[in-house]
């Protein structure tokens, strides 16, 4: 083993705030890279220590986005010279029009609304299903497709009661003929198909400090017209003409974008192709390269003076814990 690469989700590892990761850091003799899939604005006092602590043992971070590594300099004091971005890989899907995906799927003739990814609060969900009969009005032949399980955690503790909120608004709002709940997990192949049969794709996430988006990415990566609410990653990607931000929080905004996109096919398209150009970078193919580059160049330089401090911070806490438990 040469180099050891890490993603780091405050929810993945064991421990408060995930703080089990350090042990396995400190543990190890090689090279490290931490993938950063969060980076808060105003963390607790311990996830910032989790976080700090993690970037000063890892020989590299990599983020995904330039808001991230902006974030880490200005809010967390990293030096820049140890950062790198990476982008969020993407399936390299050829651009096609909706209407030639849409029969396969038994949606022809349908204005496609589609938005993706494990279900629960947060997501916006809730926006979009208000926005509906505005958007309605305009385009009786709207279809607002949600297509993903309930999030595990979520089902745990709550079961369905969240996905089952949203069929109850949906029916008081008289949408049932304009929402389809696809309540599963899809592979790749499917979850393709979906996104090229969308002519708009939305991510009216609530929280505006989110720093990466995968449904984003791979909406634009298939070269779909994007509407979102303006989280920082969002503004980032569909700076320039990659899509339409509306104002957070408000169905009004939302069903106002939608309309303007649904409305103007050549918006639509220009959209699309700007949003599937720049994904290019973000391809599987080059993200893996990127990385790849990245490893090779760590572990030419042999050990690092980060594996050597670890190795020291190892001994010392295992004496700290020889007396404390003495």
């Amino acid at each position: 083993m040469d180099v050891v690469s890490i993603q780091h989700e405050y929810g993945i590892w064991g421990g408060q705030d995930g703080e089990q990761v350090l042990d396995f850091v400190h543990a190890l003799r090689v090279p490290a890279i931490a993938t950063l899939h969060t980076v808060l604005r105003e963390p607790t006092p311990h996830q910032r220590s989790v976080l700090t602590e993690l970037l000063s043992l890892v020989d590299s971070t990599v983020v995904m986005s330039r808001s991230a590594a902006d974030l880490l300099t200005s809010g967390y004091g990293v030096d820049p010279g140890r950062l790198q971005v990476i982008p969020h890989g993407v399936p390299n899907v050829p651009l096609v029009e909706s209407a030639t995906i849409k029969p396969g799927l038994g949606i022809t003739d349908r204005d496609v609304i589609f938005s993706f990814g494990l279900l629960g609060p947060g997501k916006g969900y809730e926006l979009a299903i208000e926005a509906l009969p505005a958007v309605a009005a305009e385009h009786p032949s709207v279809l607002y497709v949600i297509l993903g399980a309930t999030h595990p955690d979520l089902l745990a503790h709550e079961g369905e009661a969240y996905r089952q909120s949203l069929v109850t608004r949906v029916e008081q709002l008289g949408m049932g003929a304009h929402v389809l709940l696809i309540d599963r997990y899809v592979n790749r192949v499917e979850l393709i198909r979906w996104l090229q049969a969308a002519d708009v794709f939305v991510t009216p996430y609530l929280n505006l400090e989110q720093i990466v988006s995968g449904t984003l990415s791979y909406a634009m990566g298939a070269g779909r017209a994007v509407v979102s609410t303006p989280y920082t990653y969002a503004t980032e990607l569909l700076a320039d003409g990659r899509g339409v931000l509306v104002a957070p929080g408000s169905a009004v905004a939302l069903a106002e974008g939608l309309n303007a996109v649904l409305g103007d096919g050549e918006l639509r398209a220009t959209i699309g192709r700007r949003a599937h150009a720049h994904t290019r970078r973000m391809t599987w193919s080059a993200v893996g390269a990127e990385y790849g580059a990245l490893f090779a160049s760590l572990a030419q330089q042999g050990k690092p003076v980060q594996a050597e401090s670890r190795a020291v911070a190892s001994e010392v806490a295992s004496e700290r814990d020889v007396l404390v438990h003495a």
